[in-house]
């Protein structure tokens, strides 16, 4: 039997298994969170959903899933009826496709997702969009924080509840890590997030849930490889 999936800080979760599917990797690690019978097909290989791809070990289907997902959200079609631009998967996944991602299953059914940028609030703005970060991500639904140094984002963390009004926790997929990420580190640039100091962008839970949200919730499959 399939059982639920947990990352608290100081635990260990995968490991993103190319230098440029961080986002890839947060998002399955998103889909893990809220699907018990996904996450058992990626740990133990069972019981295996259809369409799901191939991989003998827990990095290859891991791996192999951040290449769907990648297929996903750097293409012309994000799901269902949304398009946009293709994006070059050297460059990572795009916020606009993360979006996509989450609310296609990598979050609870229905709920809706935004994008924020933060480069460039001043400390004030900062500790607002902090403190809003931590009261949608408290029900339960994880975000997206992109993060790189004062030119560029360059890599993206997973942030998922923390245990506190001004702390939350965040899976950085370069280490597998999970540690705190308080506020005043996001205030004051000091992440130390696999080197990277600044934040940029945050794809957020918008705090509202669609009808779907009380139909009755199916496990989300893994699409086709």
């Amino acid at each position: 039997m399939a059982t639920t999936y947990r990352l608290r800080a100081g635990d260990t979760g995968p490991v993103q298994q190319s230098p440029v599917t961080c986002g890839s990797a947060c998002l399955t690690v998103a889909r893990m969170l809220v699907d018990p019978v996904f996450a058992s097909w990626v740990r133990t290989g069972r019981p295996r959903p259809p369409g799901s791809p191939p991989g003998e070990t827990e990095a290859e289907r891991f791996a192999a899933y951040e290449r769907v997902v990648m297929r996903r959200t750097n293409g012309v079609r994000r799901g269902g009826p949304r398009v946009g631009p293709p994006w070059p998967r050297s460059l990572g996944t795009p916020p606009w496709g993360a979006r996509a991602e989450l609310e296609r299953g990598a979050s609870t059914i229905g709920t809706r997702y935004r994008v924020d940028v933060v480069r460039g609030l001043d400390e004030y703005r900062l500790v607002e969009a902090f403190d809003a970060l931590v009261r949608v991500v408290a029900h339960g639904q994880p975000a997206l924080l992109y993060v790189g140094n004062g030119l560029l984002p360059r890599h993206v963390v997973l942030v998922l509840p923390g245990d506190g009004d001004r702390m939350l926790d965040v899976y950085d997929p370069a280490t597998g890590r999970v540690d705190h990420l308080r506020r005043d580190v996001v205030v004051h640039h000091r992440l130390r997030l696999s080197g990277w100091d600044v934040p940029w962008m945050v794809v957020r839970p918008t705090g509202h849930r669609t009808a779907r949200a009380h139909e009755r919730a199916r496990s989300p499959r893994p699409a086709p490889a």
